[in-house]
């Protein structure tokens, strides 16, 4: 998982001064809550190449970096969104999708 550095910093103080970006800066702060619910229920190494990726309401987006990832996920599913709705976030439900090759 990747940990803020000084840009993602830049950027969100950015979206606080910009009224109309604000709804944006709170789902991208949710998705991040939301990944580190379901971080500690991962095996090992599988959160490695995961990242919180978009939140709106019709899904929030967990972007893995191989399709490998993205099986072991989906298998995962039902406990990762019990562990949510536990949390406090009945939804909505979570999709998978995998990072293109760079």
């Amino acid at each position: 998982m990747n940990k803020p550095g000084p840009q993602d910093q830049t950027v969100a103080a950015a979206l606080g001064r910009s009224e109309p970006l604000t709804g944006l800066l709170q789902r991208m702060r949710e998705s991040r809550a939301r990944l580190d619910t379901v971080v500690p229920l991962l095996p090992s190494g599988l959160a490695e190449g995961m990242r919180a990726g978009p939140l709106d309401d019709s899904a929030w987006v967990l972007l893995v970096s191989n399709a490998a990832a993205a099986a072991k996920l989906r298998q995962m599913l039902p406990a990762l969104e019990a562990a949510l709705r536990a949390r406090g976030w009945p939804g909505p439900p979570i999709k998978i999708k995998v990072l293109p090759r760079a």
